[in-house]
């Protein structure tokens, strides 16, 4: 086992760019909706691109106390209707729902990454395993169709919470559920504002490079695959 996991008892696991990435490359900008906008946003540069989104990002988070996909479907729809109105991109609203639906329900959306469930499996004979994770209602369905859920113990998500991280309510949550000392856990995720906040809770950090936006220069112990862990 790699060092940085002596004396410990507890990991705690990001989803999104830790175990599984995006099919189409971006955690939104779905296949489907790709599907009905792809022209038009090869008419926008990235910035542009990136200010609707933070338009769409700041309703969801100040509606992110969630409790059924439902919900989440209802929630994405405002989000598309407000990147669809700042980039004139003429969605209607059918598809806006079908593209809503899609990223709440089709699993093919996921994509594990290589060796983490044979992963998962080791270190659940030596470990207890909990997710943090800033997610929605159908994370539940997301883990299970990727195999994967049955190996952890605890779930913090943010949609239960109603805060995302790195709001330290997400690391008291799961620290409240895992039952051993802060100093025994670990946890890995791909940003270090994430990283920093547990750290202040006793929380050990590790930063998890396997997008490579991630592969940064760290204090902290760098991973570019739960793979490494059994270093």
């Amino acid at each position: 086992m790699h060092e940085v996991l002596k004396d410990k008892k507890f990991i705690f696991f990001d989803v999104g760019y830790t175990l599984d990435a995006p099919a189409s490359g971006h955690w939104m900008f779905t296949n489907k909706f790709l599907e009905f906008t792809k022209d038009k946003l090869d008419m926008f540069d990235n910035a542009t691109i990136h200010s609707a989104m933070l338009k769409g990002f700041a309703y969801i988070e100040k509606n992110h106390k969630l409790f059924t996909i439902e919900e989440e479907i209802s929630t994405l729809c405002v989000f598309y209707q407000i990147v669809s109105d700042e980039l004139s991109l003429g969605l209607t609203i059918a598809q806006i729902y079908e593209i809503s639906k899609d990223r709440a329900t089709n699993m093919n959306n996921y994509l594990l990454y290589p060796k983490v469930k044979e992963t998962l499996e080791v270190l659940f004979k030596s470990f207890k395993l909990g997710i943090i994770s800033d997610t929605w209602p159908s994370i539940v369905n997301q883990l299970t169709h990727l195999g994967i859920f049955q190996f952890f113990t605890t779930f913090t998500f943010s949609y239960d919470v109603g805060v995302f991280k790195p709001d330290e309510k997400m690391f008291i949550d799961a620290l409240n559920k895992c039952g051993v000392a802060a100093s025994e856990t670990v946890f890995i995720d791909d940003q270090i504002e994430n990283l920093e906040a547990a750290e202040k809770l006793g929380i050990t950090p590790i930063l998890i490079a396997a997008n490579p936006s991630s592969d940064v220069q760290t204090k902290y112990t760098k991973i570019h695959s739960i793979v490494e862990l059994l270093d």
